[in-house]
């Protein structure tokens, strides 16, 4: 029994770097339609700009990691207004072709990205310099937490429940699901679409960059490819869990993480990934609008 609760526990708190990057992901495609196949680089990039900036500037971990999730979110900025909004203002009017023409632009900017991060990191796997972040072990009963195994489950509460409360009790959350609904509409309700599309970019870089950040602690590996993993596993999240809803992308990142632990604990560690497919593919043949059915990107 013992065992089990610390896998359940390992497993809520791999889920949880899921959950976050896939809200962020989910944002993204909710508000401006893109399947944005550059957001695991955003992630990749904001554990390295975290890892330099303890390593180079001595800053602590605390500001080090903001200086990565500030990194998230420029990037993501920097690619949105560099590739995607000329696409909304030169592109095609017909949705599917400019849904593939975002999402080879994304490919294009995906490669680049991963590119240049293999050139920061050497082509290397990196990590984070021991004792730069909390190793703190907290034991509650027979079971042991990991500080930063904490910080994660933390993260994905706040981060979700705040995200929800701005979607669906603000103005700017109001905004944002205009756009999400019909961006012409919007602009003509007084919203300004350009403003909200690059302070979403922002967001969701940032929050991908902070599941990055927590990504690269849990699995020491700091490199172009970490991006790559979370990218796969969040997708997973948003389509399992709603693409339009955070409570359903969280509640999916931390079942797929449970999931995958269990599989390796209990089957086999090659069974792991399978699972978590097979999961996806259930729900998009039985359940296509995820656990909720909506509710919590674009609509209030």
């Amino acid at each position: 029994m013992d065992l089990f609760l610390a896998q359940l526990l390992n497993g809520c708190a791999l889920g949880a770097l899921y959950g976050l990057f896939g809200i962020g992901f989910g944002l993204v495609f909710a508000t401006m339609g893109i399947l944005n196949a550059a957001q695991g680089a955003y992630a990749s990039w904001a554990a390295i700009i975290a890892m330099y900036a303890i390593e180079l500037a001595g800053l602590p971990f605390p500001l080090a990691a903001l200086a990565g999730i500030a990194a998230g979110g420029a990037v993501a900025v920097l690619v949105d207004q560099l590739g995607f909004e000329p696409l909304r203002r030169f592109g095609p009017g017909n949705h599917q072709a400019a849904m593939l023409g975002a999402l080879i632009t994304s490919i294009a900017f995906w490669i680049m990205l991963d590119s240049a991060a293999g050139l920061m990191t050497g082509q290397q796997s990196l990590a984070f310099p021991p004792g730069s972040y909390p190793a703190t072990v907290f034991q509650i009963g027979p079971l042991l937490l990991p500080a930063m195994q904490a910080v994660s489950l933390l993260a994905l509460a706040v981060v979700g429940g705040g995200m929800h409360w701005l979607n669906t009790r603000t103005r700017f959350g109001a905004a944002m699901r205009a756009v999400g609904w019909d961006p012409v509409a919007a602009a003509l309700g007084g919203v300004n679409s350009r403003v909200i599309v690059v302070a979403t970019a922002g967001l969701a870089g940032g929050i991908s960059g902070l599941a990055g950040i927590l990504a690269g602690i849990s699995t020491a590996n700091i490199s172009a490819g970490l991006g790559q993993g979370l990218m796969l596993k969040g997708f997973a999240a948003v389509v399992v869990g709603g693409y339009d809803d955070i409570r359903g992308t969280a509640i999916a990142g931390l079942l797929l993480g449970v999931l995958e632990v269990f599989c390796a604990q209990y089957l086999s560690s090659s069974w792991r990934d399978a699972f978590a497919y097979a999961l996806l593919l259930g729900f998009l043949m039985l359940r296509p609008r995820g656990l909720f059915g909506g509710g919590g990107f674009t609509r209030a």
